[in-house]
């Protein structure tokens, strides 16, 4: 069976590549096909054990339709200046129009009305002026936040709307490769269960996620998709007291910023601010575990989580940074008999491992009950790990506490975008009928700029009589 067009990952650029086809009248024949399961049918067991399980066939909380959006706590920047770089390649008043018109789909689909980081201009200039004594830059940025569990909802009811509309949906299904003739895309080749099989279409879209940014290096490198590597993020899930964090919370809800401290002057960052928030493990392939957190409408805790990611960008010889922050990942998960490791910030001034007995006492009580106390450092690269703590020395200038002793440190949070495939404001590859979107073509980062750059390639396509 051949299609017109093939869409290889259910997350948010991929589905919103499919909504503004038919959202503009287009009646072409759409496969989508995603490795995991549809969003009512995606089970995480630790809600129901208490830990993680390592499952074997696949995390839900990572794959399945709308990709980890589904589990994540649901933010959706709306500032072309958070996101990644897609505004580099089609213009930055593209873009700021672009996520206006994907915002209010997610309203049309039920998101908060309720906008976060607005209305509060004096004491946002009283957080920026702190940050500029500490070095650091703030990025304002609003925030529409949709909660983990009001993101399933939205996410399923698309996905009904989807189907409704004529989208196949192919689940449990793997693409294995690509069908080539010559320099044009004719296909992809599927696994699903035992069986292998080919399937056609005039174009194919890639938008596999993070997910699946280590496939597709491979698949660039085999195939000859011009490329190259990108930023790799390396980093750690902070977590404190909500009264630690509570203006910036009242004030921003989440604190985007940026610093280069010294020695390296790499650029250092905040990312995924939860307040009242849960830190969160998802496994990767290869039972590789990382560190998220997420943060629900309703349930709320009593700490606020963040990332602090530090970006390495490597030059020749080397060509391989998503398999470097693999391996930092893997050593960490050695250390840790399999999982996630938490330090706090005093004992890794102090030279000393944290233990258990230490946890129990303390201000912070770790929302990842499973977490591994240990000695984090053991496993971090000397240059990402310095980074890390001159940063919390700055943000402790900003934030006054968080640079306490009893912090929490999670290891390993890891960014996989560091492919960036080479396209053009079309979003053209050098392969004809081949595009990749979304955070494993190495453009965006987030929610809300995978839908953006789903709905520039659902009109690109209609622009060529699609």
């Amino acid at each position: 069976m051949k299609y017109d067009l093939i869409i290889v990952g259910a997350g948010p650029a991929g589905i919103f590549t499919a909504m503004e086809l038919i959202k503009k009248g287009s009646r072409k024949k759409i496969l989508m096909i995603e490795k995991g399961k549809p969003v009512e049918k995606r089970r995480c067991p630790k809600a129901e054990v208490g830990h993680c399980v390592n499952c074997k066939n696949g995390c839900d909380i990572t794959t399945g339709f709308s990709g980890a959006g589904a589990f994540s706590d649901g933010k959706l920047s709306l500032s072309y200046e958070v996101g990644g770089d897609l505004p580099s390649l089609i213009g930055v008043m593209e873009a700021q129009e672009l996520i206006h018109y994907t915002d209010k789909i997610y309203l049309e689909f039920g998101a908060d009305p309720r906008i976060e980081g607005v209305g509060n201009g004096e004491e946002i200039k009283e957080i920026r002026k702190n940050a500029i004594k500490a070095g650091l830059k703030l990025v304002d940025c609003p925030i529409r936040h949709l909660g983990t569990e009001k993101a399933q909802k939205l996410y399923h009811d698309i996905q009904i709307w989807l189907a409704d509309h004529g989208v196949e949906m192919l689940f449990g299904a793997a693409c294995e490769d690509i069908l080539l003739s010559g320099e044009t895309c004719r296909g992809v080749i599927v696994r699903q269960g035992a069986q292998t099989r080919e399937i056609e279409a005039d174009t194919v879209v890639i938008a596999t996620g993070r997910r699946g940014a280590d496939w597709l290096e491979k698949l660039c490198a085999e195939h000859h998709i011009a490329h190259k590597p990108g930023t790799v993020d390396i980093g750690v899930r902070v977590e404190c007291r909500n009264e630690v964090m509570e203006k910036v919370n009242r004030v921003l809800y989440e604190s985007k910023l940026i610093g280069y401290p010294k020695p390296w002057k790499n650029k250092v960052r905040t990312f995924c601010q939860n307040p009242g928030g849960f830190v969160a493990q998802e496994n990767y392939d290869n039972d590789l575990a990382v560190v998220n957190g997420h943060s629900f409408k309703d349930n709320k805790s009593d700490n606020t989580n963040l990332a602090i990611l530090v970006s390495h960008n490597f030059t020749e010889p080397f060509n391989q940074p998503i398999a470097y922050a693999q391996k930092v990942g893997e050593l960490t998960n050695m250390l840790g008999a399999g999982h996630i490791m938490v330090q706090r910030y005093g004992d890794i001034l102090d030279g000393k491992r944290t233990w258990a007995k230490e946890l129990a006492f303390s201000n912070v009580v770790p929302t990842l009950k499973d977490a591994v106390p240990g000695d984090i450092t053991a496993a971090m690269p000397y240059r990402a790990m310095t980074n890390i703590i001159e940063f919390i020395k700055m943000l402790d200038m900003v934030v006054p506490g968080f640079a306490s002793t009893e912090t929490l440190l999670y290891s390993p949070e890891l960014k996989f975008y560091s492919n960036k495939v080479k396209m053009d404001s079309a979003l053209r590859t050098n392969i004809a009928g081949l595009h990749c979107l979304g955070d494993s073509s190495g453009w965006t980062r987030g929610l809300m700029m995978a839908s953006v750059m789903g709905v520039l390639m659902g009109r690109t396509l209609l622009e060529r009589s699609f």
